[in-house]
């Protein structure tokens, strides 16, 4: 006689297990589209009426996610998507992929993996495996989900159900590295839910990585992102440090990255943006606050990258002030909101930090994105404006925030008066024209 965990590793090996994916945003619909792809019938559960309606269409909101793919898998039968946790009744796999963001106060808000895992933990059954996504504190998985699904259903882990963690390392705009093709870590809560979780994933993705406890899992998230985060807070100070000596940082990291060795390029910015680098360290940082240990790069770096917006404004005012002009009542025109470079992903954005900045100090700001054309932001609207060029041509100064690929640099540099340019989309051109002033 099979026991629980024979059967269930069949099932997936086979794909006959069903699957669901809690939340369908950047992360868990193109993993749903992944496992359907991989022959799985999966089922993805969102909140969001809007999400639902619009896969069941056969129409991704996901910029990676081709329309096409999501209409073949619906037509097909291998994806359905509804806004009913009954659904989970007849689930064996689920991935939780549902927001960690952090509160005002600093501190991770964790009601939405709560949220979710109280829906599933009512259509818990014996032979199901659990993973969750989203990024949060080493401990999540062990002290919310496996006292819910486990210890209040009666379930027995690493018996009857299966626990693990892996981190999602969703790039959004990426075509080299994708959900399909990005090495996955794989940690359970025992050595069987890490073996079930690993074999599941490995069905669908090229790459498992499977290490000893979900905790591993956990800290090796906050690795990755803290490793960026410091860095990138490291490169924002050089060029604060290269603004007061008079010295071109760009120059300064291009000289430096001709070193083949020991030395990893990385550019300074207006500040930090996406749904990892600014918030994951942060995590940790509160986790290690609770045991008495100060996280001290992980608070240096954040606090000289949230200082960005305000360097930027300063550049700004700083060269308006040389044209003979004052930041009050200067019109502003900011080209690109996204966080990086060709997505429509606005979250954690620090133009918007620097819009807001500039407003206070009595400028009059627009913006320009090709991939967003409408912020919503503390209660008011912005509108991308519509001519561009003709933007350009109107605005006292143009702030480069973004370096959307899609702008023609050189023609916006000869129409504008005044360009303050963030991210080196320049180039070279920065050094012989004095009309660009670069941070």
């Amino acid at each position: 006689m099979p026991t629980v965990k024979e059967e269930l590793l069949n099932r997936l090996r086979c794909r006959n297990a069903q699957v669901a994916v809690l939340g369908l945003g950047y992360v868990g619909l193109p993993l749903a589209i992944v496992f359907g792809e991989a022959g799985y019938k999966v089922t993805g559960i969102d909140p969001d009426p809007r999400k639902v309606e619009s896969i069941l269409a056969g129409k991704s909101y996901i910029q990676d996610v081709p329309s096409s793919q999501v209409k073949h898998l619906i037509d097909q039968g291998k994806l359905s998507a509804t806004t009913d946790f009954a659904a989970l009744k007849l689930a064996e796999a689920i991935s939780i992929c549902v927001p960690t963001p952090l509160r005002k106060t600093g501190d991770p808000d964790l009601s939405y993996i709560v949220n979710a895992t109280t829906e599933l933990a009512k259509y818990m059954h014996p032979g199901m495996v659990v993973v969750l996504e989203s990024t949060t504190y080493p401990g999540t998985t062990r002290e919310i989900l496996l006292p819910k699904l486990g210890e209040e259903t009666g379930l027995k882990i690493g018996e009857n159900f299966f626990l693990a963690f892996s981190p999602e390392r969703v790039d959004p705009g990426r075509k080299d590295w994708t959900t399909l093709n990005t090495p996955k870590v794989m940690g359970g809560i025992t050595a069987a839910c890490g073996e079930v979780a690993t074999t599941w994933y490995k069905q669908a993705l090229q790459t498992v990585v499977q290490v000893s406890s979900a905790e591993v899992a956990e800290m090796a998230k906050l690795l990755e992102n803290t490793f960026r985060m410091v860095n990138i807070g490291m490169v924002n100070e050089m060029a604060l440090m290269c603004d007061r000596l008079g010295v071109d940082v760009w120059e300064v990291i291009e000289a430096a990255a001709t070193k083949p060795f020991g030395f990893m390029k990385f550019t300074p910015g207006p500040g930090l943006g996406g749904h990892c680098i600014p918030i994951d360290p942060l995590y940790l940082s509160w986790k290690l606050r609770a045991l008495n240990y100060t996280a001290r790069f992980i608070e240096l770096a954040s606090e000289i990258n949230t200082g960005m917006p305000r360097f930027v404004v300063s550049k700004v005012q700083d060269a308006l002030n040389e044209a003979g002009k004052p930041l009050k009542g200067s019109r502003i025109l900011t080209l690109g909101v996204a966080y990086k470079p060709d997505v429509d992903d606005l979250r954690e954005s620090p133009a918007l930090d620097v819009m807001g900045l500039l407003e206070k100090k009595g400028a009059i700001v627009t913006y320009h994105d090709p991939y967003i054309p409408h912020v919503a932001q503390d209660g008011t609207e912005r509108f991308s404006v519509p001519d561009l060029m003709a933007a350009v041509r109107h605005a006292d100064c143009v702030v480069i925030i973004t370096n959307h690929s899609h702008y023609d640099y050189a023609a916006i540099v000869e129409a504008a008066q005044l360009v303050v340019d963030t991210r080196n989309a320049l180039g070279a051109a920065r050094r012989s024209n004095p009309k660009i002033v670069s941070i």
